[in-house]
């Protein structure tokens, strides 16, 4: 543990942001509210991002004049030089922010602890852009020290905590510690935005945020840590707890108007220990020791088809050439497999009904879908006949195995083009499903299993399964599931299909599956 605080020490922004705050100690006497901001642009904003992301020359070099300019705005009053110092140092927040989103589009939503790590580096921006405020003394609604204030907030409350909270993450993990990253991830726009427009609001989700911060100090004292690391962790949430509960009753005077906690007492209270028991022990804490993430990169293949494209003049006959690569075919009915491996034998009638509450956004979202031919849903919940086309795809232009498109009409008009393929693990046979979209691709990625001869097949499932969006380098797992349901009742498929958008169904489809006339004739 030592060692690496060493090696934080001896890193040049680490430095950098030293001798800058030795220079102001020595040279300048700035009240201790602005020295609040300024310890954490100049050493814990650099210190604790190094240990969370790779820096390039370029982006250090940046953020090295984002040190410099904040040094530099207490020895100059020139408008001018005051424009381009906090124009640099919101350049250097939103080379840190890069950082947040760039995590996030490689990864998506799953794995609440890195989605904490990098709402953390992507609210730093709203920092910089207070900071920016101040300085130029914009007109933000607020007196001065609000928006200095704010810019606090958002190094502090959003940069500082987010990620503390996503570092524990990585070490411990439960389902109501994720409601506490959600409310905690949530409160600093909840908090401003209370502020500014209700005081309802802001007592309420300063609540939130009390209850959230005291079940996370709850987690922190229960918890095995490592042992030095852990009395800097407690020291910083125990620090939390008491000045939560002064931003608790700032937030209760405003509302009721009796003054229990006023400005001064924040910054005398509220800021000083926040930046010395907090800032300064979670710095330490990260610096002794950072838990790496538990997170691995996604390795399976993805269609590099996107938007519209001919497909090869060569019919397939079925979405899969043999369902025992996926499952055990006496553990599904003999016409479940025969659907699956001779579909265009098959015709389907489907019955669409949209959630009530995404009934708007799916009346809104068929203008779109009609341009585009894809995942073009019908409005209406009448049982329709969808036709079907299965065209074989060159594996080379979609970079799969295999791949075959299963192109789907309503009445002439197309509603999916999906492109059929597989892929393995060491666990698991997926089917690997690519929806082009303009300038993307979707991928379902369905995971298969078997119970009582009915097939099930799922994306909230183990392993890569799951629901992504391809965008030129990225797999960004998105936050939406799928569940089908296939059984064999008197000759003829029926079949479900839900969706899930953040865990509400927002879609359920019914499908009939029979064998055409011909086939059935010939059979």
């Amino acid at each position: 543990m030592l060692v690496s605080l060493r090696r934080v020490l001896s890193r040049p922004l680490t430095i950098i942001g030293l001798t800058c705050m030795a220079a102001l100690l020595l040279f300048n006497e700035p009240t201790s509210m602005y020295y609040y901001l300024t310890l954490a642009q100049l050493i814990f904003v650099p210190v604790i991002l190094e240990q969370l992301v790779l820096l390039k020359n370029w982006q250090k070099l940046i953020i090295v004049i984002g040190q410099l300019a904040v040094t530099m705005l207490y020895f100059t009053q020139q408008d001018f030089l005051i424009l381009l110092c906090v124009l640099a140092y919101l350049l250097s927040t939103l080379v840190i922010a890069s950082h947040g989103v760039n995590r996030f589009l490689r990864r998506g939503f799953t794995n609440t602890a890195e989605i904490m790590i990098d709402i953390g580096l992507i609210y730093i921006v709203m920092g910089g852009l207070w900071f920016l405020a101040f300085h130029l003394q914009l007109n933000t609604g607020f007196s001065p020290i609000i928006t200095w204030l704010t810019a606090i907030h958002f190094h502090y409350s959003a940069f500082l905590l987010c990620i503390t909270i996503g570092l524990i993450g990585r070490l411990h993990m439960t389902r109501y510690y994720k409601f506490c990253c959600a409310v905690i991830a949530a409160g600093p726009m909840l908090v401003a935005v209370g502020i500014t427009f209700s005081r309802i609001v802001e007592i309420v989700s300063v609540s939130l945020y009390v209850l959230a911060i005291f079940s996370i100090n709850f987690y922190v004292m229960k918890w095995r840590l490592p042992r030095v690391q852990s009395l800097f962790i407690r020291l910083a949430f125990i620090t939390l707890c008491f000045t939560i509960i002064w931003s608790f009753l700032y937030a209760y005077s405003n509302l009721t108007g009796m003054i229990i906690v006023d400005i001064p007492d924040m910054l005398d209270f509220h800021g000083l220990l926040n930046c010395l028991g907090f800032g300064i022990a979670v710095v330490i804490a990260w610096s002794l020791y950072t838990p790496p993430s538990k997170h691995i990169d996604y390795s399976f293949p993805v269609s590099k088809i996107r938007g519209n494209f001919s497909p090869t003049n060569k019919p397939a006959h079925g979405l899969v050439d043999e369902m025992s690569s996926y499952i055990n075919k006496e553990d599904i009915h003999v016409l479940i497999a025969d659907f699956y491996e001779r579909t265009t034998q098959f015709e389907l009638k489907a019955s669409v009904q949209w959630a009530p509450w995404f009934k708007p956004f799916a009346f809104v979202y068929q203008f779109i879908s009609r341009k585009m031919g894809q995942l073009n849903l019908p409005f209406s919940s009448k049982m329709i006949m969808m036709d079907g086309e299965i065209w074989q795809v060159e594996p080379q232009n979609d970079g799969r195995d295999k791949p075959r498109v299963w192109q789907r009409s309503i009445n002439g008009e197309p509603v999916f083009n999906a492109i059929y393929s597989q892929h393995n693990d060491a666990t698991n046979t997926y089917m690997n499903i690519a929806l082009p979209l303009p300038f993307s691709s979707m991928h379902g990625i369905l995971q298969l299993s078997a119970k009582d001869q009915a097939l099930y097949l799922t994306s909230d499932g183990q392993g890569d399964a799951g629901t992504y969006l391809s965008i030129g380098s990225y797999v960004f797992k998105l936050p939406l599931h799928e569940y089908f349901v296939i059984k064999e009742q008197k000759g003829i498929l029926t079949a479900t299909h839900d969706m899930k958008l953040f865990g509400m169904k927002f879609l359920h489809i019914d499908y009939t599956i029979e064998k055409t006339l011909k086939e059935a004739e010939s059979n």
